[in-house]
């Protein structure tokens, strides 16, 4: 029996300047299905399903939500009416509590005689948070203490909390750890048992032909094709997503594993709380080290300590033997870091490309250690920009306009333009497409055969198998485990020690 179409989208079209993000494009949205979006960043995925639900206006085209003419004013507007949407990036406020962002825009609904009752509306919040199973977060606590992925499940707290008939879920299981995915996938599978829809939005061509029902591919704001579940091909999805075959290695192809012995980058009985326990660990020349484990584990602590980020309670770093104060110092000392929270750490969205890229090089193209001179800024940017091929409409772009992919270039751009000997990549593949991370692997592995170091941080097992000289495994601020470099090393043997 065919489902019923819930939301059904004619003849899109929207533009920013002279980039056409969506053309011509058409799509059916089922009931009783998870309908999935693929493509290259900048193919327009988040372009369709941002104006379905309400936070942009298309140029041309219609829309019909249950059969009516559907044309939301808003995000809220939407959401009332029944269509939802969890965004990539972080849609909470740092300021306020846990309930409310809950019930943001929502207080008066707790007032009484001009008093907002905030037992009544933490109340709310719990049974909302309680919900989705995320009843680990108290809903008096402030947001801002709340690491990403917390603040990520406050916002679907939020959106479920309305029942939404239509769920668009975009981009989000990238921030999560596999407990807050399984959270995800359990609240589209009960959408999909009642009937209703979810578009769900990923780059990992794995995760979407497991949880999708059928699978819409878009390239260059057009629709390419649709393929239903049975027609699942992982090749020809490839194909349909980039317009071509993958050409060369994805991951590395060699399994020697070898390095300098020389030592660059050491922790020395480190410790931070519970996040690191007595930590001992030395990075080699010309290696690349993977470090995994689940959300918690304390890796990602790990990556801000080894760029002085954050100073360790206890024990030392030891840059080239010498003991790492600060950032300022790491920067000298030519370590890069590319943050998990890429837009509030890696990243001023309101910047230029220009200025975030120039912002890490300024005392390599800078005359006298201070006069900047604009052709030797310009230059300098432009390299980056041409190097690693970043789409954009010019060097003076927000970087706030970028797609995810885009975006994580500006970023490698800023720290390898200064020609950084040691790059600390914390989840460098989150939102980024198929194309751009062949593109991301293929530049670490040249890095890795220049002598430079590169330790990636990843909750992707298969990025650290396919990439890394060794793979630490965390758990509880602890190695469990080092594997090394190994054709016969799988996913199933390194999980084992992160549960």
């Amino acid at each position: 029996m065919e489902k019923d179409v819930i939301v059904k989208v004619r003849n899109m079209t929207k533009t920013f300047g002279s980039t056409v993000a969506l053309n011509d494009v058409s799509i059916d949205v089922r009931r009783g299905e998870i309908l999935g979006l693929i493509g290259e960043n900048g193919s327009g995925k988040s372009t369709v399903t941002s104006i379905v639900a309400g936070m942009q206006k298309a140029d041309k085209g219609e829309m019909l939500f249950k059969e009516e003419a559907w044309n939301p004013s808003s995000m809220l507007f939407a959401l009332e009416k029944g269509i939802g949407m969890i965004v990539q990036e972080s849609g909470t406020v740092p300021g306020i509590s846990v309930a409310e962002n809950i019930f943001l825009g929502e207080s008066k609904t707790f007032q009484k005689f001009g008093v907002v009752n905030k037992k009544e509306m933490c109340k709310k919040a719990q049974e909302a948070l309680d919900g989705i199973g995320a009843n680990h977060i108290r809903a008096e606590q402030m947001t801002g203490s709340l690491d990403m992925q917390d603040r990520k499940l406050i916002e679907i707290a939020r959106i479920m909390n309305k029942h939404p008939e239509v769920l668009v879920v975009d981009e989000t299981t990238t921030s999560l750890s596999q407990t807050g995915r399984d959270i995800i996938y359990d609240i589209m599978n009960k959408m999909r048992e009642e009937n209703k829809a979810v578009v769900f939005i990923s780059h990992d061509l794995d995760e979407i032909m497991r949880v999708c029902d059928a699978l819409t591919v878009l390239r260059d704001g057009k629709i390419i094709t649709t393929y239903e579940k049975a027609e699942y091909d992982e090749d020809k999805i490839k194909q349909s997503m980039i317009g071509r075959e993958l050409e060369g290695d994805y991951y590395r192809s060699d399994y020697d594993g070898s390095y300098s012995e020389e030592v660059v980058l050491e922790l020395q009985d480190v410790s931070l709380g519970e996040q690191l326990k007595n930590f001992n660990l030395q990075i080699h020349k010309g290696e690349i080290l993977g470090v995994g484990g689940l959300s918690h584990c304390g890796m990602h602590d790990l990556g801000k300590v080894l760029f002085g980020a954050i100073k360790p309670a206890a024990g030392k770093v030891l840059i080239h033997g010498k003991e790492l104060k600060n950032e300022a110092h790491a920067m000298k000392e030519q370590i890069g870091y590319a943050a998990k929270d890429r837009d509030t750490e890696s990243l001023c969205l309101n910047a230029s490309i220009k200025d975030n890229i120039a912002i890490g090089g300024l005392d390599k193209f800078s005359t006298a250690g201070f006069l900047i001179l604009p052709w030797n800024e310009k230059k300098y940017v432009e390299k980056q920009i041409e190097d690693l091929s970043i789409k954009c409409q010019g060097m003076n772009q927000y970087a706030s306009a970028l797609s995810g992919g885009n975006k994580q270039k500006v970023v490698f751009g800023k720290w390898i333009g200064r020609g950084s000997e040691i790059l600390v990549l914390d989840c460098p593949t989150r939102g980024v497409d198929i194309g751009v991370k062949q593109a991301m692997y293929q530049l670490m592995y040249q890095m890795k055969k220049e002598g430079k170091t590169i330790i990636i941080i990843s909750e992707e097992m298969a990025e650290l198998i396919g990439m890394a000289d060794r793979v630490l495994v965390m758990k509880d601020g602890e190695v469990k485990k080092e594997f090394p470099r190994s054709k016969e090393l799988s996913e199933s043997d390194i999980i084992q020690y992160m549960i």
